[in-house]
């Protein structure tokens, strides 16, 4: 018999490793999992381990980003061309539709800004795509309330 050699992991990669996990646990037991998608770097990270977890086969959820129109043209720019290279489905909901619709109100004036309205379009995303479970990320480091 041959004796095992303990493998010690760095905390990236231990981290890492936990993700991954995570990822294959939620797909294995929940029908309809989809990740949040805004194009910044928890997102693109998040991203990463996700296609990481499920390689060499397709991520098996969709993307979904809550476009609140105010999107710097690169985020949007980036989103589609990784959707285009990695041929994941993308899902938008878009703040927009709430505000036509009178579900949410804009506020205008110097400051102003929609993310307040993120929610509804959120929300009216997970409902209409029956998600049963949503990624989504934030650093550890953040404040508490972001950092779930």
């Amino acid at each position: 018999m041959t004796p095992r050699t303990a493998v010690t992991l760095s905390h990236l990669d231990a981290l890492e490793a936990e993700s991954v996990h995570i990822f294959r646990e939620v797909a294995a037991q929940f029908e309809r999992p989809g990740m949040l998608f805004s194009g910044g770097k928890d997102s693109v990270v998040m991203f990463h381990l996700a296609r990481k977890a499920f390689w060499p086969a397709p991520m098996p959820f969709p993307l979904m980003h809550v476009d609140t129109g105010h999107n710097f043209d690169e985020v949007i720019e980036y989103r589609d061309r990784v959707v285009a290279e990695t041929g994941v489905q993308l899902i938008v909901s878009y703040v927009q539709d709430d505000i036509d619709a009178g579900r949410v109100v804009e506020e205008t004036g110097v400051g102003t800004s929609r993310n307040r309205l993120q929610t509804a379009a959120l929300l009216r995303g997970i409902q209409e795509n029956r998600f049963d479970a949503v990624f989504g990320g934030a650093r550890r480091d953040e404040e508490k309330a972001r950092a779930k």
